[in-house]
């Protein structure tokens, strides 16, 4: 069944899936997945904390030494987010919908760095204008396709 073409894949997978559990939709993963589910919540349930331990702590300023090598590594996966995201999307892929999801999660995050990071400077109206007229709008559409491509 390898060589066979993805929509007859998918299906196979799919009834496979029903099989496990017992009806569609369902992991069929047991007693695992409820404690993945717990690890997770408690993991950002524990961030809280820690975020107002930073913000009393952290300086206000920093200098980075690898600040062109962080936004340029950040670019590159945007750039291959959104050019997977596009190529898959044309093909009618399943896949797009996490790549699509990680997408948008790095377009949001890229918009909120951008904004962050330029305040107080002079690139802090590009920053606001990039955010609004690109990145969180191209999120948007990200996000879209994800839930659309998984329902």
């Amino acid at each position: 069944m390898a060589l066979a073409a993805p929509q007859f894949q998918a299906r196979r997978d799919t009834a496979a899936v029903r099989t496990a559990a017992g009806r569609p939709g369902s992991l069929g993963a047991g007693p695992r997945l409820p404690r993945l589910a717990t690890v997770l919540t408690g993991c950002g349930m524990a961030l809280l904390p820690w975020m107002a331990v930073l913000a009393r702590t952290m300086p206000r300023t920093a200098e980075v030494s690898n600040w062109s090598a962080a936004w340029i590594g950040l670019d590159a996966a945007l750039a291959a987010g959104l050019a997977g995201t596009g190529l898959l999307l044309r093909k009618g892929d399943p896949r797009v919908a996490p790549v699509a999801a990680a997408t948008a999660a790095l377009l949001a995050m890229d918009a909120w760095f951008d904004v962050t990071t330029s305040m107080g400077t002079g690139g802090q109206g590009l920053a606001l204008l990039l955010a609004a007229g690109a990145e969180l709008p191209l999120a948007v559409a990200c996000a879209v396709v994800a839930a659309r491509r998984t329902a």
